[in-house]
């Protein structure tokens, strides 16, 4: 019986080429999305609104996490806002290390959750709750702790009920893609 239990946890791991690249892939993904996101809001005279709303950047990191696991999911989460802020100025420099954290958590705990046996939709949403709860920790901590006026404890409020759209696309979306992936992966053995 244990023999097995190991078996499949070996049978599960992936290449750290293979996490290199999903992680390259959600990095790639987590600045192009907002960017298509962005672009529409500009046309349609929203602004970064759309992005705000629907947190495209969310996706890919949580979708790399559940599928690729933790390491790939931290690296992919803590670089993507990274490089999106490099090449576009977004998340803006008060926001960046505030998303890094916050999506740093997602891709790890979506990654340490993507062989438990539960649902998609509950593992999406126990990864939403752990990133939201270490970014709520981490802008209390720079405006109560380091006094800093560049966010406020506000932000995190407004910042959840701003995403709730975001939050309902990831439950939506997530669990299709993931349900999707692992079917074509059955399928081509």
């Amino acid at each position: 019986m244990n023999t097995t239990i190991l078996k499949k946890a070996e049978k599960s791991r992936l290449s750290v080429r293979t996490q290199t690249l999903a992680a390259l892939t959600a990095i790639v993904a987590a600045v192009a999305v907002p960017q298509l996101f962005h672009a529409v809001g500009a046309i349609s005279g929203l602004g970064t609104a759309l992005g705000e709303t629907f947190l495209p950047m969310h996706l890919p990191i949580l979708m790399v996490g559940l599928l690729a696991g933790p390491y790939a999911g931290i690296a992919a989460g803590a670089a993507g806002p990274l490089v999106s802020f490099a090449l576009s100025g977004m998340p803006t420099a008060a926001m960046l290390p505030f998303m890094m954290i916050e999506l740093a958590v997602y891709g790890l705990a979506a990654g340490l959750l993507r062989d438990v046996k539960m649902p998609v939709l509950a593992k999406v949403v126990l990864a939403q709750v752990a990133g939201r709860v270490v970014r709520a920790a981490a802008i209390l901590l720079a405006v109560y702790g380091f006094g800093s006026t560049s966010v406020t404890a506000a932000t995190i409020w407004g910042s959840i009920v701003t995403g709730l759209p975001g939050l309902i696309l990831q439950w939506s979306v997530l669990p299709l893609l993931i349900f999707w992936v692992e079917n074509r992966q059955k399928n081509e053995r």
